[in-house]
């Protein structure tokens, strides 16, 4: 399992100043995912940070990028099989019928950064990244590489409850037997409403990879996602330290679009953050931060900085305790 030998590092198409390598894990199937690669990484950085994202997503957060290396560290991101930059013609877009189907990429991407890099190596997810991030922490063959993991705003659980909550779990039986039966979304979500700029919003990113009505919501992909939720809620063993990170409230939209969705966490229920959180191990930090939304970097600018304050002290102590 190895990055193919005719692939080289090269510029990105997506966003000027990084580069990609793609990565195969050559199992059956072969899955392909990118490894992205801020250009302008220090020599010797205080660590690394390697970004994974949600759902219906891909890096293009290059803000984030610039600060982490302007503040020391190296910067890497991977875009998983079926998303973003390795999407490549796939009939069912972001599907798995497992969460673990993503390890053995993840097992290649640290790999490959760690034999380019010195010093800790800190995992930062989002949402759906946080809780496949965190059963990888738990249990991935690679896992002893990682020196934190840092989540933003993980998917702990289905912002649903009563009988919205059972019909989920009813999909998740159905998908068993139905993997590829979909919903397709006709219209934007109230959430890429808030985020581009083509709408309430304030950034730009590439609409064909990361469509504002989203890609289509298999149940097999639910049934993944259910399952892997399941065994999180158990309560694992991560060893290495954990910050969890979400905003202090949460708004359900019922389809109607509300200004306050540009302050709060419009996608998943902080709820299921503060709950689940804390049996992810046994150095476990939570933090709240006000004013958040569902992607902590996609909030204000004050949002940002104070997410980033509150990430460069808790990186502060993972390499103190490494040293």
């Amino acid at each position: 399992m190895q990055a193919s030998e005719k692939e080289q590092w090269s510029a990105d198409k997506e966003l000027a100043g990084f580069d990609v390598l793609a990565l195969s894990t050559g199992q059956a199937p072969a899955y392909r995912a990118t490894l992205v690669r801020a250009c302008d990484n220090p020599v010797k950085a205080k660590g690394t940070i390697v970004y994974l994202h949600g759902m219906t997503d891909y890096f293009f957060q290059a803000h984030l990028a610039h600060a982490l290396v302007e503040a020391g560290f190296a910067f890497y991101a991977l875009d998983l099989h079926g998303y973003g930059r390795s999407l490549n013609g796939d009939t069912h877009p972001n599907y798995c019928s497992r969460v673990d189907e993503y390890f053995a990429e993840i097992d290649l991407a640290l790999k490959t950064i760690k034999s380019e890099t010195t010093g800790p190596l800190v995992v930062n997810a989002h949402s759906t990244g946080g809780l496949i991030a965190s059963l990888y922490a738990h249990r991935g063959a690679e896992r002893k590489l990682i020196d934190g993991l840092c989540l933003n705003s993980p998917f702990f659980e289905f912002p649903a409850h009563g009988v919205e909550l059972f019909g989920i779990k009813v999909l998740a039986w159905l998908g068993r037997w139905l993997p590829y039966l979909s919903y397709s979304r006709k219209t934007p979500s109230l959430y890429a409403q808030s985020i581009h700029q083509s709408f309430r919003g304030q950034w730009q990113y590439n609409t064909t990879i990361k469509p504002a009505e989203g890609f289509p919501l298999y149940l097999g992909w639910i049934r993944a996602i259910v399952i892997a939720q399941r065994e999180l809620q158990a309560g694992l063993a991560i060893e290495c330290p954990v910050l969890v990170m979400h905003s202090s409230r949460s708004i359900r939209g019922l389809g109607q679009w509300q200004d306050d969705m540009l302050s709060t966490d419009a996608v998943l229920d902080v709820e299921d953050m503060r709950r689940y959180g804390p049996g992810l191990g046994a150095k476990v930090s939570m933090v709240e931060v006000e004013g958040g939304m569902h992607d902590l970097m996609l909030s204000t600018e004050s949002v940002r900085r104070d997410t980033l304050s509150q990430m460069y002290t808790w990186l502060g102590q993972i390499i103190a305790s490494v040293e």
